[in-house]
């Protein structure tokens, strides 16, 4: 049932690879940033400063973006990292001759490369896709292919933003998505031996005020009211 399940949501995706960009347009969302990339910016700044505030050079580092669609936020960091990798389910959102390495999964579930063969893995708005037990599934092949003490960043739409929960209701690309809380990450890592190290909410100050008042969002980084939210955790050693 579960494969079953994974063949419809790639197939989906699929289909909406030609316009996925333009399917992802909203008013409010608009209002927030006009600048898509802006949400990718966003992201790395919450990555980078993870990593510095662990020790770790990204150069030194294997990363591999899982359900990586067209590759902005590989485009944006990769030339960071001493290898940048990205793969996704549906072959016709993945970028063509890309600046890192791209790859097709067999499923949702399935990724392409070998056991402990990665320093960092990051999911970006993929979990809120996997339907049913396709969680659990997609969580243990993120273990799998992380090498032993390896980090894991999942960032979801926050299910507590009112704002979020209307956008994502909108969005003919998220008609069947299940957002999943902050909580329920925490427990799927932890079900698959993760230690949850950083936890952290973003995306409250529109494109415009951010880059003015971006120290404003800090002290509300605990507190689940953002858009967003960012869980890290480290794999067991």
């Amino acid at each position: 049932m579960a494969l079953q399940t994974t063949e419809n949501e790639v197939a989906e995706f699929e289909k909406y690879a030609p316009a996925y960009s333009r399917l992802l347009d909203d008013p409010i969302r608009n209002r927030f940033t006009r600048d898509p990339f802006h949400f990718h910016w966003r992201k790395w700044i919450l990555i980078e400063r993870f990593l510095k505030g662990r020790g770790l050079l990204p150069e030194n580092l294997a990363w591999l973006d899982v359900g990586c669609g067209g590759g902005e936020l590989l485009a944006l960091a990769g030339h960071n990292f001493g290898r940048a990798m990205g793969c996704d389910p549906a072959t016709g959102m993945l970028p063509a001759n890309p600046p890192f390495e791209v790859y097709g999964q067999p499923a949702l579930t399935e990724l392409p490369f070998r056991d402990c063969s990665v320093d960092l893995v990051t999911a970006v708005c993929v979990m809120h896709h996997a339907l049913g037990n396709n969680r659990q599934l997609l969580m243990r092949e993120i273990r799998r292919v992380l090498r032993p003490g390896g980090l894991c960043g999942i960032v979801e739409h926050n299910p507590w933003n009112p704002v979020t929960r209307a956008i994502v209701k909108r969005c003919p690309v998220d008609v069947d998505a299940q957002l999943q809380s902050s909580r329920d990450t925490k427990n799927l890592v932890r079900s698959f031996g993760f230690q949850c190290v950083h936890l952290e909410y973003f995306l409250y100050l529109p494109e415009s005020l951010f880059h003015r008042f971006s120290a404003v969002e800090r002290p509300f980084a605990r507190l689940p009211l953002g858009g967003q939210y960012a869980l890290f955790a480290q794999s067991p050693a």
